[in-house]
């Protein structure tokens, strides 16, 4: 699971209203129930007054100058920000609060130790070249910076590609989800609908260029409730869209691709025409 980044907005026209300032602080909390899509779009329910991430962060420090990212893990009992890098929060989750979750759920293990060796093998060239490669590609400033760093991400692609067509199971390493499934979705479920466009990784989409990358993203998605419910669309295309303004500086949110992911019985029909033949 990669940390999302929000990035500085220097060198970007002033805002013009009150609402396009807003968006440019990055994270932002609900302000009431209802307001956008999902079952969790409530407000910080610790500091109901907090409007964005970047209040957590400069609770404990007004001089903070770093980037306001998340996952961010907050102990309400000391009143601060413990960690805000996904790859040891996702660990932390592993063991740490199985005393308070039902049985069926501690008993999840997404680092089984005789697939250890191979899961953190995968995560290092995932995270390099996939996680953080859409954004190499997207904030690169040179067109000889881009071009790298766009070819490096799908050859990174193409090996996940094999390496999945491979797997005895509908997740990377068979049967059961492991970490690698984890960190990986988090790219490739945004990819067709942020990254192909925002961030101009358009070599090729997933659904009509990765048969079983596309196969295993629908199959978390559709066949796995901790993918799928904690997926939602609308968050994901008006983040990227509304906040990259140095990419984006007129928050105009594409309306495709249509639909947002496919259902597991369908192609598009490039990829329904070259099943026929």
């Amino acid at each position: 699971m990669c940390r999302m980044r929000v990035h500085g907005v220097a060198n970007t026209p002033t805002p013009k209203s009150a609402d396009e300032a807003d968006e440019r602080k990055g994270w932002r909390f609900a302000s009431s129930d209802g307001e956008a899509p999902g079952e969790n779009v409530t407000p910080d329910p610790i500091h109901p007054e907090y409007k964005h991430i970047r209040e957590l962060y400069f609770e404990n420090n007004k001089d903070y100058g770093g980037r306001f990212t998340v996952p961010t893990l907050y102990d309400k009992k000391q009143k601060r920000i413990v960690n805000n890098e996904s790859s040891e929060i996702i660990r932390m989750f592993y063991r740490a609060f199985d005393k308070l979750l039902p049985e069926k759920y501690a008993k999840v293990d997404l680092l089984p130790e005789k697939l250890k060796e191979s899961i953190e093998a995968t995560n290092e060239w995932t995270y390099n070249d996939i996680n953080n490669g859409v954004y190499k590609s997207g904030f690169a400033t040179t067109q000889e910076a881009y071009e790298k760093n766009v070819k490096t991400l799908f050859a990174a692609l193409d090996r996940a590609e094999a390496e999945l067509a491979k797997s005895p199971g509908p997740y990377y390493h068979g049967a059961n989800p492991t970490e690698a499934d984890v960190r990986l979705y988090t790219t490739i479920i945004r990819f067709d609908a942020v990254y192909v466009q925002h961030f101009k990784c358009n070599l090729r989409e997933i659904r009509s260029g990765y048969p079983a990358l596309h196969k295993w993203v629908r199959y978390c998605y559709w066949k796995n409730e901790a993918f799928g419910g904690t997926t939602e669309f609308t968050h994901i295309k008006n983040h990227y869209t509304k906040s990259h303004h140095q990419i984006n500086p007129l928050s105009i949110t594409p309306l495709g691709p249509d639909p947002d992911i496919l259902p597991l019985d369908e192609e598009v029909p490039a990829v329904k025409a070259a099943l026929k033949k």
